[in-house]
Protein backbone atom coordinates (compact mmCIF):
# COMPACT_ATOMS: atom_id res chain seq x y z
CA UNK A 1 0.00 0.00 0.00
CA UNK A 2 1.39 3.14 -0.94
CA UNK A 3 2.03 5.73 1.76
CA UNK A 4 0.67 8.99 2.23
CA UNK A 5 3.36 11.75 2.81
CA UNK A 6 2.52 15.09 4.91
CA UNK A 7 3.75 17.82 3.56
CA UNK A 8 3.63 20.88 5.48
CA UNK A 9 2.63 24.26 3.67
CA UNK A 10 2.23 27.81 4.81
CA UNK A 11 -1.22 28.12 6.24
CA UNK A 12 -3.79 30.54 4.70
CA UNK A 13 -6.01 32.32 7.28
CA UNK A 14 -9.88 32.71 6.56
CA UNK A 15 -9.54 36.01 6.72
CA UNK A 16 -6.37 36.53 5.04
CA UNK A 17 -7.28 37.26 1.18
CA UNK A 18 -4.24 35.43 -0.55
CA UNK A 19 -4.46 34.41 -3.99
CA UNK A 20 -2.24 31.11 -4.12
CA UNK A 21 -2.37 29.67 -7.41
CA UNK A 22 0.83 29.58 -10.22
CA UNK A 23 -1.06 32.81 -12.79
CA UNK A 24 0.41 35.57 -10.61
CA UNK A 25 1.70 37.94 -13.52
CA UNK A 26 -2.15 37.79 -15.02
CA UNK A 27 -3.71 41.43 -14.17
CA UNK A 28 -6.79 41.45 -12.73
CA UNK A 29 -9.53 42.39 -15.26
CA UNK A 30 -13.67 42.45 -14.93
CA UNK A 31 -16.79 41.96 -17.94
CA UNK A 32 -19.72 42.67 -16.55
CA UNK A 33 -22.82 41.46 -18.63
CA UNK A 34 -26.76 42.93 -17.88
CA UNK A 35 -29.26 40.87 -19.63
CA UNK A 36 -32.67 40.05 -19.48
CA UNK A 37 -35.36 39.14 -22.40
CA UNK A 38 -35.22 42.36 -24.26
CA UNK A 39 -32.41 44.00 -23.47
CA UNK A 40 -28.13 43.10 -23.32
CA UNK A 41 -25.36 45.42 -22.06
CA UNK A 42 -22.04 44.93 -22.10
CA UNK A 43 -19.22 46.25 -20.32
CA UNK A 44 -16.18 44.91 -21.48
CA UNK A 45 -13.51 46.85 -19.36
CA UNK A 46 -15.60 46.81 -16.17
CA UNK A 47 -14.22 48.78 -12.79
CA UNK A 48 -14.91 48.17 -9.41
CA UNK A 49 -16.58 51.26 -9.05
CA UNK A 50 -18.77 50.89 -11.18
CA UNK A 51 -20.67 47.87 -9.46
CA UNK A 52 -23.43 49.34 -7.63
CA UNK A 53 -24.39 51.58 -10.41
CA UNK A 54 -24.36 49.02 -12.90
CA UNK A 55 -26.05 45.86 -11.37
CA UNK A 56 -29.72 45.94 -12.50
CA UNK A 57 -32.19 44.64 -10.37
CA UNK A 58 -34.57 42.44 -11.86
CA UNK A 59 -31.97 41.64 -14.49
CA UNK A 60 -29.29 38.97 -14.95
CA UNK A 61 -25.79 40.60 -13.48
CA UNK A 62 -22.93 38.60 -14.36
CA UNK A 63 -19.71 39.59 -13.16
CA UNK A 64 -16.73 37.30 -14.96
CA UNK A 65 -13.63 37.95 -13.63
CA UNK A 66 -9.98 37.59 -15.14
CA UNK A 67 -6.81 37.26 -13.06
CA UNK A 68 -6.92 36.68 -9.17
CA UNK A 69 -3.67 38.66 -7.81
CA UNK A 70 -5.77 41.84 -6.98
CA UNK A 71 -7.59 40.75 -3.64
CA UNK A 72 -9.05 44.71 -3.08
CA UNK A 73 -10.85 43.89 -5.94
CA UNK A 74 -12.01 40.47 -5.29
CA UNK A 75 -12.56 42.06 -1.36
CA UNK A 76 -14.82 44.93 -2.52
CA UNK A 77 -16.64 42.15 -4.99
CA UNK A 78 -17.42 39.98 -1.93
CA UNK A 79 -18.41 43.12 0.25
CA UNK A 80 -20.85 44.72 -2.60
CA UNK A 81 -22.17 40.48 -2.66
CA UNK A 82 -22.50 40.07 0.73
CA UNK A 83 -19.97 37.40 1.04
CA UNK A 84 -18.30 35.54 3.91
CA UNK A 85 -14.29 36.32 4.19
CA UNK A 86 -14.51 32.25 3.92
CA UNK A 87 -15.61 31.96 0.44
CA UNK A 88 -13.67 34.67 -0.67
CA UNK A 89 -10.48 32.66 0.41
CA UNK A 90 -11.42 29.66 -1.13
CA UNK A 91 -11.95 31.59 -4.14
CA UNK A 92 -8.09 32.30 -4.13
CA UNK A 93 -6.86 29.16 -2.51
CA UNK A 94 -6.15 26.91 -5.57
CA UNK A 95 -5.54 24.04 -3.35
CA UNK A 96 -9.05 23.38 -2.24
CA UNK A 97 -10.99 20.15 -3.64
CA UNK A 98 -14.27 20.94 -5.48
CA UNK A 99 -16.48 22.21 -2.86
CA UNK A 100 -20.37 23.53 -2.69
CA UNK A 101 -21.37 25.95 0.32
CA UNK A 102 -24.59 27.59 0.69
CA UNK A 103 -24.53 30.36 3.37
CA UNK A 104 -26.13 33.68 3.93
CA UNK A 105 -28.66 33.14 0.69
CA UNK A 106 -25.14 32.93 -1.20
CA UNK A 107 -24.00 29.74 -3.60
CA UNK A 108 -20.31 29.26 -3.92
CA UNK A 109 -19.49 26.76 -5.95
CA UNK A 110 -15.66 25.77 -7.69
CA UNK A 111 -14.41 23.52 -10.09
CA UNK A 112 -11.19 21.89 -11.70
CA UNK A 113 -10.58 22.92 -15.20
CA UNK A 114 -8.72 20.47 -16.92
CA UNK A 115 -7.12 20.20 -20.47
CA UNK A 116 -4.22 18.46 -22.23
CA UNK A 117 -1.22 20.29 -22.46
CA UNK A 118 -0.19 20.35 -25.86
CA UNK A 119 2.81 18.13 -26.69
CA UNK A 120 3.11 16.78 -23.54
CA UNK A 121 1.75 14.04 -21.37
CA UNK A 122 0.58 16.61 -18.66
CA UNK A 123 -2.42 18.30 -17.48
CA UNK A 124 -3.10 21.82 -16.79
CA UNK A 125 -5.23 22.58 -14.13
CA UNK A 126 -7.21 26.07 -13.18
CA UNK A 127 -9.74 27.11 -10.21
CA UNK A 128 -12.84 28.15 -11.15
CA UNK A 129 -15.59 29.79 -8.26
CA UNK A 130 -18.83 30.86 -9.20
CA UNK A 131 -21.23 32.92 -6.65
CA UNK A 132 -24.47 32.60 -7.32
CA UNK A 133 -27.25 35.37 -5.77
CA UNK A 134 -30.86 36.06 -6.73
CA UNK A 135 -30.35 37.40 -10.08
CA UNK A 136 -26.52 37.80 -9.50
CA UNK A 137 -23.74 35.46 -10.78
CA UNK A 138 -19.77 36.09 -10.51
CA UNK A 139 -17.39 33.96 -11.81
CA UNK A 140 -13.86 34.20 -11.04
CA UNK A 141 -10.96 32.75 -13.65
CA UNK A 142 -6.99 32.19 -12.79
CA UNK A 143 -6.41 33.23 -16.36
CA UNK A 144 -8.18 34.82 -19.29
CA UNK A 145 -9.48 31.62 -21.30
CA UNK A 146 -11.78 31.02 -24.25
CA UNK A 147 -14.15 28.53 -22.10
CA UNK A 148 -17.40 30.59 -22.37
CA UNK A 149 -16.69 32.19 -25.42
CA UNK A 150 -19.83 30.00 -26.40
CA UNK A 151 -22.05 31.31 -23.60
CA UNK A 152 -21.34 35.09 -24.82
CA UNK A 153 -21.88 34.71 -28.43
CA UNK A 154 -25.62 32.55 -27.26
CA UNK A 155 -26.02 36.20 -25.07
CA UNK A 156 -25.10 38.65 -27.29
CA UNK A 157 -27.54 37.16 -30.62
CA UNK A 158 -30.04 35.74 -27.99
CA UNK A 159 -29.38 31.88 -28.88
CA UNK A 160 -31.37 29.74 -27.22
CA UNK A 161 -33.40 29.91 -24.02
CA UNK A 162 -30.57 31.31 -22.22
CA UNK A 163 -31.48 35.17 -21.94
CA UNK A 164 -35.06 33.53 -21.40
CA UNK A 165 -33.66 32.10 -17.86
CA UNK A 166 -31.98 33.35 -14.45
CA UNK A 167 -28.21 33.39 -13.16
CA UNK A 168 -28.84 29.71 -11.98
CA UNK A 169 -29.57 28.36 -15.33
CA UNK A 170 -26.32 30.60 -16.69
CA UNK A 171 -24.13 28.69 -14.05
CA UNK A 172 -25.44 25.53 -15.40
CA UNK A 173 -24.11 26.13 -18.95
CA UNK A 174 -20.68 27.35 -17.15
CA UNK A 175 -20.69 24.25 -15.32
CA UNK A 176 -21.40 22.51 -18.10
CA UNK A 177 -19.03 24.15 -20.16
CA UNK A 178 -16.38 23.31 -18.03
CA UNK A 179 -17.55 19.89 -17.72
CA UNK A 180 -16.77 19.38 -21.66
CA UNK A 181 -13.17 19.75 -21.03
CA UNK A 182 -12.96 16.70 -18.84
CA UNK A 183 -14.56 14.90 -22.32
CA UNK A 184 -11.38 16.46 -24.18
CA UNK A 185 -8.71 15.55 -21.81
CA UNK A 186 -10.08 12.44 -20.95
CA UNK A 187 -10.33 11.50 -24.96
CA UNK A 188 -6.17 13.11 -25.39
CA UNK A 189 -5.91 10.66 -22.80
CA UNK A 190 -7.36 7.47 -24.73
CA UNK A 191 -5.58 8.48 -27.90
CA UNK A 192 -2.25 8.03 -26.41
CA UNK A 193 -2.90 4.54 -24.38
CA UNK A 194 -3.90 3.36 -27.90
CA UNK A 195 -1.15 4.31 -29.11
CA UNK A 196 0.76 2.62 -25.97
CA UNK A 197 -1.15 -0.35 -26.76
CA UNK A 198 0.23 -0.61 -29.79
CA UNK A 199 3.40 0.68 -29.34
CA UNK A 200 3.53 -2.27 -26.24
CA UNK A 201 2.95 -5.03 -28.88
CA UNK A 202 6.22 -3.97 -30.91
CA UNK A 203 8.39 -3.35 -28.61
CA UNK A 204 9.74 -4.27 -25.23
CA UNK A 205 11.45 -1.19 -24.00
CA UNK A 206 11.29 -0.23 -20.22
CA UNK A 207 9.69 3.41 -21.42
CA UNK A 208 6.90 1.93 -22.79
CA UNK A 209 5.65 0.70 -19.08
CA UNK A 210 7.04 4.03 -17.04
CA UNK A 211 4.40 5.65 -19.76
CA UNK A 212 2.00 3.51 -18.74
CA UNK A 213 2.26 3.99 -15.41
CA UNK A 214 2.35 8.18 -16.14
CA UNK A 215 -1.47 7.91 -18.08
CA UNK A 216 -2.46 5.52 -14.98
CA UNK A 217 -1.34 8.52 -12.75
CA UNK A 218 -3.35 11.17 -15.05
CA UNK A 219 -6.81 9.16 -14.95
CA UNK A 220 -6.36 8.52 -11.22
CA UNK A 221 -5.83 12.41 -10.89
CA UNK A 222 -9.03 12.88 -13.29
CA UNK A 223 -10.57 10.49 -10.80
CA UNK A 224 -9.86 12.58 -7.78
CA UNK A 225 -11.02 16.03 -9.45
CA UNK A 226 -14.31 13.99 -10.64
CA UNK A 227 -15.30 12.61 -7.47
CA UNK A 228 -15.85 15.58 -5.49
CA UNK A 229 -17.65 17.35 -8.94
CA UNK A 230 -20.12 14.14 -8.60
CA UNK A 231 -20.94 14.96 -4.59
CA UNK A 232 -21.02 18.69 -5.25
CA UNK A 233 -23.39 18.14 -7.71
CA UNK A 234 -25.25 15.67 -5.83
CA UNK A 235 -25.39 18.16 -2.42
CA UNK A 236 -27.87 20.36 -4.82
CA UNK A 237 -30.35 17.88 -4.68
CA UNK A 238 -30.07 18.58 -0.78
CA UNK A 239 -30.37 22.24 -1.17
CA UNK A 240 -33.97 21.19 -3.12
CA UNK A 241 -35.46 18.93 -0.57
CA UNK A 242 -34.51 21.97 1.74
CA UNK A 243 -36.69 24.27 -0.26
CA UNK A 244 -34.67 27.72 1.45
CA UNK A 245 -32.30 28.52 -1.36
CA UNK A 246 -34.20 30.75 -4.03
CA UNK A 247 -31.81 31.46 -5.82
CA UNK A 248 -31.82 28.20 -7.72
CA UNK A 249 -35.19 28.37 -9.63
CA UNK A 250 -37.28 24.89 -8.90
CA UNK A 251 -37.75 24.22 -12.48
CA UNK A 252 -34.04 24.79 -13.20
CA UNK A 253 -32.75 21.56 -11.01
CA UNK A 254 -33.42 18.99 -13.88
CA UNK A 255 -30.16 20.79 -15.00
CA UNK A 256 -27.98 20.29 -12.37
CA UNK A 257 -29.03 16.26 -12.47
CA UNK A 258 -28.14 16.54 -15.87
CA UNK A 259 -24.32 17.27 -14.86
CA UNK A 260 -24.26 14.94 -11.63
CA UNK A 261 -25.42 11.97 -15.03
CA UNK A 262 -22.69 13.48 -17.03
CA UNK A 263 -20.02 13.08 -13.74
CA UNK A 264 -21.26 9.74 -13.05
CA UNK A 265 -20.63 8.88 -17.05
CA UNK A 266 -17.28 10.57 -16.87
CA UNK A 267 -16.33 8.35 -13.43
CA UNK A 268 -17.41 5.21 -15.54
CA UNK A 269 -15.23 5.72 -18.56
CA UNK A 270 -12.17 6.59 -16.56
CA UNK A 271 -12.70 3.14 -14.66
CA UNK A 272 -13.34 1.49 -17.82
CA UNK A 273 -9.67 3.54 -19.60
CA UNK A 274 -8.12 1.68 -16.23
CA UNK A 275 -9.02 -1.16 -16.72
CA UNK A 276 -7.49 -0.99 -20.68
CA UNK A 277 -4.59 0.10 -19.09
CA UNK A 278 -4.40 -2.75 -16.60
CA UNK A 279 -4.68 -5.00 -19.91
CA UNK A 280 -1.58 -2.81 -21.51
CA UNK A 281 0.39 -3.89 -18.80
CA UNK A 282 -0.40 -7.43 -18.65
CA UNK A 283 -0.13 -7.98 -22.01
CA UNK A 284 3.66 -6.01 -21.92
CA UNK A 285 4.80 -8.30 -19.18
CA UNK A 286 3.26 -11.18 -20.67
CA UNK A 287 5.08 -10.35 -24.14
CA UNK A 288 8.55 -9.95 -21.56
CA UNK A 289 7.16 -13.23 -20.47
CA UNK A 290 6.64 -14.96 -23.61
CA UNK A 291 10.30 -13.27 -25.00
CA UNK A 292 11.90 -14.63 -21.86
CA UNK A 293 10.54 -18.23 -23.00
CA UNK A 294 11.21 -18.10 -26.43
CA UNK A 295 15.12 -17.49 -25.25
CA UNK A 296 15.19 -20.47 -22.67
CA UNK A 297 13.50 -22.48 -25.26
CA UNK A 298 16.39 -21.76 -27.64
CA UNK A 299 18.76 -22.31 -25.10
CA UNK A 300 17.36 -25.20 -24.21
CA UNK A 301 16.85 -26.47 -27.66
CA UNK A 302 20.97 -25.62 -28.31
CA UNK A 303 21.74 -27.46 -24.94
CA UNK A 304 19.98 -30.60 -25.94
CA UNK A 305 21.79 -30.73 -29.27
CA UNK A 306 25.34 -30.87 -28.20
CA UNK A 307 24.54 -33.14 -24.99
CA UNK A 308 25.40 -35.93 -26.69
CA UNK A 309 27.85 -35.01 -28.44
CA UNK A 310 29.41 -33.92 -25.39
CA UNK A 311 28.88 -37.26 -23.75
CA UNK A 312 30.81 -38.89 -27.14
CA UNK A 313 33.82 -36.60 -26.83
CA UNK A 314 33.79 -37.17 -22.95
CA UNK A 315 34.20 -40.69 -23.64
CA UNK A 316 37.13 -40.40 -26.37
CA UNK A 317 38.40 -38.22 -23.89
CA UNK A 318 39.34 -40.93 -21.57
CA UNK A 319 43.09 -41.83 -21.36
CA UNK A 320 42.96 -45.75 -21.71
CA UNK A 321 45.59 -47.78 -23.16
CA UNK A 322 43.27 -50.40 -24.70
CA UNK A 323 40.42 -48.79 -25.91
CA UNK A 324 40.04 -50.24 -29.21
CA UNK A 325 38.69 -47.63 -31.14
CA UNK A 326 42.05 -45.28 -30.68
CA UNK A 327 43.73 -47.66 -33.41
CA UNK A 328 41.23 -47.69 -35.77
CA UNK A 329 42.66 -46.12 -39.23
CA UNK A 330 39.15 -44.27 -39.99
CA UNK A 331 37.86 -44.09 -36.22
CA UNK A 332 38.04 -40.14 -36.17
CA UNK A 333 36.05 -40.31 -39.21
CA UNK A 334 33.52 -42.58 -38.26
CA UNK A 335 33.27 -41.11 -34.65
CA UNK A 336 32.90 -37.68 -36.74
CA UNK A 337 30.69 -39.52 -38.80
CA UNK A 338 28.70 -40.84 -36.55
CA UNK A 339 27.97 -37.40 -34.29
CA UNK A 340 27.14 -35.71 -37.32
CA UNK A 341 24.32 -38.30 -37.81
CA UNK A 342 23.29 -38.49 -34.21
CA UNK A 343 23.01 -34.58 -34.38
CA UNK A 344 20.89 -34.36 -37.97
CA UNK A 345 17.93 -37.21 -36.64
CA UNK A 346 17.74 -35.02 -33.17
CA UNK A 347 16.82 -32.04 -35.50
CA UNK A 348 14.87 -34.03 -37.92
CA UNK A 349 12.86 -35.53 -34.27
CA UNK A 350 12.77 -32.16 -32.86
CA UNK A 351 10.99 -30.57 -35.86
CA UNK A 352 8.68 -33.48 -36.33
CA UNK A 353 7.54 -32.80 -32.59
CA UNK A 354 7.03 -29.16 -33.31
CA UNK A 355 9.62 -28.32 -30.33
CA UNK A 356 11.13 -25.06 -32.02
Amino acid sequence: MRKISYKKGRKVQPTLLEYTGCHKSVKTELQLFVYDTDTITEFEKFHVDALESSFVPQKVNWLNVHGLNDTGIIQRIGDFLQVDAFMLSDILNTTKRTKLDEYHEVLFFNIKSLLPIEHSDNIQVEQISFLLKKDCLASFQEKRSDFFSHIRERLRMHSGIVREKGADYLLYLMLDAVMENFYITIENEEDKVEELINLSKSHSRPIVLEQIEKHRDNFNFLKRSIVPLRDSLYSIKTIKDDDVFNAIAHENYSFFDRLYQKAQELLEQIDYDMTTLDSASNFYFASQSNKMNEVMKTLTVVSVFFMPLTFIVGVYGMNFDHMPELHWKYGYFIILGVMFVLLLGMIIYFKKRKWF
